[in-house]
């Protein structure tokens, strides 16, 4: 259908019309096999490329044709000019040698020396030029419009997936240990300072959003539920950040000192905020669990992909208690030391800090 209406078109608007499309088409899709889409495109792109030389070459040949019968009709008329005279003169020569001839020839000679008719004044031709730029012109803007319009207007899929949110409409009873004075920050409180929409540009990754968000109101191991550990998640495709605070009362640098016993590596001790903190890297866990059979099974815990944390100290005076932010990817690849200090300039302020005991 579309092929038809074309077809309906003057030559000056349909071929540069078709030039337009096929050279906008070619250079887009060549430029998209230049950054990385494969021969496909380049491949195509080539095909309009050459669709377009063609049109170009047979509008060239229309105007030169169109310029080579101008000079011609020219010509022509002026023959035709020229003879008039040419036949008048016998008549001339006739009339002078009989005087007398009757007063009815007047009549008649003065009517042929008049204009001869014709079919009627030519009609007006229009102007190529004019035709081939305002088809250009016309089509350029549309082109310009449909080229730059995604990047100016939202995009469905930015409406249809909105980034994960952190509340789950679920509010239990907080444990004994958030009861303290001053209160605990809460798994949640933390989720929706972390959750923010800076956070993956924090993370070197603009553009990405939060696929999942969590808060949850946790206790530390091994202390029988009197010291409160909220923590929050949030996870995008390339990395996972997970920012805990762990209100007991061990200083940076006794964790420091336990970091010998560990497996920490690349431990880096700093100033964040005016208070103790310290780098260190380790090895996630990896977990398998077998749902098939009767009863199910669970491999071996094995090492997951390293994470790096920086560790850093709930109050200026180091007197016990550590906010923990850690980052890591399923490729094993980490972001760069600044994206855990941008976290924490944003996350810290938001965790109050513990007054001396």
């Amino acid at each position: 259908m579309l092929g038809f209406l074309i077809r309906l078109l003057p030559f000056w608007v349909r071929e540069p019309l078709l030039i337009v499309i096929g050279s906008v088409l070619g250079v887009r899709l060549m430029y998209l096999a230049a950054t990385g889409h494969g021969l496909v495109a380049a491949g195509f792109g080539l095909v309009f490329l050459v669709f377009t030389a063609i049109r170009v070459h047979g509008v060239v040949q229309a105007l030169r044709a169109r310029r080579n019968t101008n000079p011609a009709a020219s010509a022509g008329g002026a023959t035709a000019d020229v003879a008039v005279p040419a036949q008048a003169q016998p008549a001339m020569s006739q009339a002078q040698a009989q005087p007398q001839a009757p007063s009815q020839a007047e009549p008649q000679a003065l009517a042929g020396t008049g204009p001869r008719p014709g079919a009627g004044a030519p009609k007006k031709d229009h102007n190529p030029w004019a035709q081939a730029v305002g088809a250009v012109a016309l089509f350029g803007v549309l082109g310009a419009v449909l080229w730059l319009g995604p990047r100016f207007m939202p995009s469905d899929d930015v409406s249809a997936t909105p980034p994960a949110s952190c509340s789950d409409e679920t509010h239990e009873a907080l444990p004994k240990a958030f009861k303290q004075k001053p209160r605990p920050v809460t798994g949640e409180e933390l989720c929706e300072v972390l959750n923010g929409p800076d956070l993956a540009e924090l993370l070197g990754t603009p553009g990405e959003k939060a696929t999942t968000a969590s808060g949850s109101d946790n206790t530390a191991p091994l202390t029988d539920g009197k010291v409160a550990r909220p923590e929050a998640q949030v996870d995008f495709d390339t990395y996972t950040v997970n920012v805990s605070a762990t209100y007991n009362d061990l200083s940076i640098d006794q964790y420091v000192k336990l970091m010998k016993y560990g497996e920490e590596t690349d431990v880096k001790k700093l100033k964040v905020h005016g208070r103790s903190a310290v780098f260190s890297t380790d090895h996630t866990m990896k977990l398998e669990f077998n749902l098939g059979g009767s009863g199910g099974s669970g491999g071996p815990v094995e090492q997951g992909p390293l994470e790096r944390t920086l560790s850093v100290a709930l109050d200026r005076g180091d007197r016990g208690g550590y906010c923990e932010i850690t980052v890591w990817s399923e490729s094993g690849a980490l972001p760069n030391d600044t994206a855990l200090l941008d976290i924490a300039e944003k996350v810290l302020p938001k965790i109050p800090e513990r007054r001396g005991r």
